[in-house]
């Protein structure tokens, strides 16, 4: 397995990219594009993302991941950075690996990296597969949890009224906002808010896979209706629960084996149909 990093041009700077090339002994299987979690979630998955890329190349694919618009080491500031623009790197990363590799296309999405990954799958408008860990079925709902985040450090501070209003006034009128360390502006909070994980028609086949603390666990009664709804529209959709921490938000860095056999298995099952 030999690993590259470089970088893409974009339209607004570049973007920063790792490409995990399988050793030329071992067969083809396919090509993956990695689309990241949002904020702190990312940095948090750093390691589980690593680790499964590896393992991904060494069964085989082409493994592509890449640092959004103002993410880790792209150009930009996040507070530059908006929905259509990430839109735009998830294409642009699809297309660049899709021209240079056989076999299945994957788009592999955590957490909001999901809505990216079904809407690019969308655009697209060619046959491909859906690999979710974790999946935001609702940006909205997302965005007002992560603006939560605001109401939490105000209320330490002992002011908290009319926090979430405030911050909901200035989007509405163009103006960025602080949240966590992250400058998040109008049109990143736009997009996001408007995002539902919806796949495409064309989409080959869909791998759903969520986390339990619980070694008995099972899919969150959304997963499953959401499943069940693609299933009856013609979808190939399938979803599995592993258990292992929620490591895009533990507070030291985590890893979850279970989680990284499961995608494999998935993966292979669609290869040798």
């Amino acid at each position: 397995m030999a690993l590259e990093a470089f970088y893409l041009p974009a339209a607004a700077g570049q973007r920063f990219c790792l490409l995990h090339r399988p050793d030329a002994q071992v067969p083809r299987r396919g090509a993956v594009v990695y689309v990241h979690p949002f904020a702190e979630e990312m940095n948090k998955s750093r390691r589980m993302a690593a680790l499964q890329a590896r393992a991904l190349a060494a069964a085989g694919h082409a493994v592509l991941q890449i640092d959004l618009h103002g993410c880790g080491d792209s150009s930009g500031d996040f507070g530059e950075a908006s929905w259509e623009s990430w839109l735009d790197d998830v294409q642009m990363a699809y297309t660049w690996l899709q021209q240079r590799s056989g076999g299945d296309l994957w788009l592999w999405g955590l957490r909001t990296g999901c809505l990216l990954a079904s809407e690019t799958a969308a655009r697209i408008g060619r046959p491909s597969n859906l690999l979710l860990w974790q999946p935001v079925l609702s940006g909205k709902q997302f965005l007002q949890q992560f603006l939560r985040l605001k109401l939490a450090g105000e209320m330490l501070g002992g002011d908290s009224k009319g926090v979430m209003d405030r911050l909901r006034a200035q989007l509405a009128q163009g103006e960025s906002v602080e949240v966590a360390g992250y400058l998040l502006s109008p049109g990143l909070a736009n997009g996001l808010e408007r995002a539902e994980l919806l796949p495409a028609a064309q989409l080959a086949r869909i791998e759903w896979i969520e986390l339990s603390a619980k070694p008995d666990g099972s899919l969150s009664p959304l997963a499953g209706a959401r499943l069940e709804t693609w299933r009856a529209a013609g979808l190939d959709a399938r979803g599995r629960v592993v258990n292992g921490p929620a490591f895009w938000q533990t507070a030291e860095i985590a890893e979850c084996p279970a989680l990284l056999a499961a995608s494999m298995l998935a993966m292979a099952a669609v290869a040798h149909a």
